[in-house]
Protein backbone atom coordinates (compact mmCIF):
# COMPACT_ATOMS: atom_id res chain seq x y z
CA UNK A 1 0.00 0.00 0.00
CA UNK A 2 0.96 3.56 -0.59
CA UNK A 3 0.08 7.38 0.72
CA UNK A 4 0.64 9.65 -1.83
CA UNK A 5 0.81 13.23 -0.88
CA UNK A 6 -0.13 15.97 -3.23
CA UNK A 7 -0.44 19.82 -3.43
CA UNK A 8 -3.36 20.67 -6.01
CA UNK A 9 -2.99 23.81 -8.49
CA UNK A 10 -5.63 26.32 -9.46
CA UNK A 11 -7.93 25.49 -5.84
CA UNK A 12 -9.37 27.37 -3.44
CA UNK A 13 -12.35 26.03 -2.38
CA UNK A 14 -13.37 22.26 -0.76
CA UNK A 15 -15.78 21.88 -3.82
CA UNK A 16 -12.95 22.20 -6.44
CA UNK A 17 -10.99 19.98 -4.20
CA UNK A 18 -13.50 17.46 -4.64
CA UNK A 19 -14.13 17.88 -8.43
CA UNK A 20 -10.00 17.02 -8.65
CA UNK A 21 -9.34 14.31 -6.39
CA UNK A 22 -13.00 12.67 -6.83
CA UNK A 23 -11.54 12.21 -10.83
CA UNK A 24 -8.17 11.12 -10.16
CA UNK A 25 -9.41 8.15 -7.71
CA UNK A 26 -12.07 6.54 -10.13
CA UNK A 27 -8.85 6.41 -13.04
CA UNK A 28 -6.40 5.04 -10.48
CA UNK A 29 -9.24 2.11 -10.07
CA UNK A 30 -10.30 1.71 -13.54
CA UNK A 31 -6.63 2.30 -15.16
CA UNK A 32 -4.56 -0.04 -12.67
CA UNK A 33 -7.49 -2.10 -10.48
CA UNK A 34 -6.36 -0.87 -7.42
CA UNK A 35 -7.94 0.36 -4.31
CA UNK A 36 -8.16 3.63 -4.07
CA UNK A 37 -9.54 6.57 -1.79
CA UNK A 38 -8.79 10.26 -0.37
CA UNK A 39 -6.94 9.36 3.19
CA UNK A 40 -5.69 12.76 4.64
CA UNK A 41 -5.62 16.16 4.36
CA UNK A 42 -9.32 16.05 4.08
CA UNK A 43 -10.07 20.03 5.92
CA UNK A 44 -6.82 21.44 3.09
CA UNK A 45 -8.50 22.59 -0.22
CA UNK A 46 -4.92 22.91 -1.64
CA UNK A 47 -3.59 19.12 -0.39
CA UNK A 48 -4.81 15.57 -0.61
CA UNK A 49 -3.13 12.36 0.47
CA UNK A 50 -4.30 9.71 -1.80
CA UNK A 51 -4.19 6.14 -0.25
CA UNK A 52 -3.71 3.32 -3.01
CA UNK A 53 -3.72 -0.65 -2.04
CA UNK A 54 -2.83 -3.58 -4.09
CA UNK A 55 -3.09 -7.29 -3.66
CA UNK A 56 -0.89 -9.77 -5.55
CA UNK A 57 0.95 -13.17 -5.06
CA UNK A 58 4.07 -11.66 -5.48
CA UNK A 59 5.83 -8.79 -3.92
CA UNK A 60 7.51 -8.08 -7.36
CA UNK A 61 3.62 -7.45 -8.73
CA UNK A 62 3.01 -5.11 -6.42
CA UNK A 63 5.76 -2.72 -6.52
CA UNK A 64 5.30 -2.52 -10.34
CA UNK A 65 1.89 -1.39 -9.87
CA UNK A 66 3.05 1.33 -7.38
CA UNK A 67 5.90 2.33 -9.42
CA UNK A 68 2.81 2.90 -12.43
CA UNK A 69 1.09 4.95 -10.12
CA UNK A 70 3.83 6.73 -8.79
CA UNK A 71 4.60 8.34 -12.33
CA UNK A 72 1.53 8.78 -13.52
CA UNK A 73 0.23 11.07 -10.38
CA UNK A 74 3.51 12.65 -10.66
CA UNK A 75 2.51 13.74 -14.21
CA UNK A 76 -0.88 14.94 -13.63
CA UNK A 77 -0.93 18.80 -14.60
CA UNK A 78 -3.46 19.15 -11.92
CA UNK A 79 -1.23 18.55 -8.56
CA UNK A 80 1.97 18.20 -8.17
CA UNK A 81 3.52 14.87 -5.90
CA UNK A 82 5.70 16.32 -2.56
CA UNK A 83 5.65 12.99 -0.84
CA UNK A 84 4.91 8.66 -0.70
CA UNK A 85 5.13 6.74 2.15
CA UNK A 86 4.97 2.95 0.97
CA UNK A 87 4.39 -0.55 3.06
CA UNK A 88 4.92 -3.73 1.20
CA UNK A 89 3.14 -6.26 4.13
CA UNK A 90 2.56 -10.34 3.12
CA UNK A 91 0.39 -12.60 5.32
CA UNK A 92 3.08 -13.49 7.82
CA UNK A 93 3.27 -9.41 9.25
Amino acid sequence: MAAFDLLLHEVSTLKQKRSVVRPLVAELQRRYGVAAAETGHHDLYRRTEIGVAVVAGEPAHCTTVLDTVERWLAARPEADLVGLNRQLRSIDD
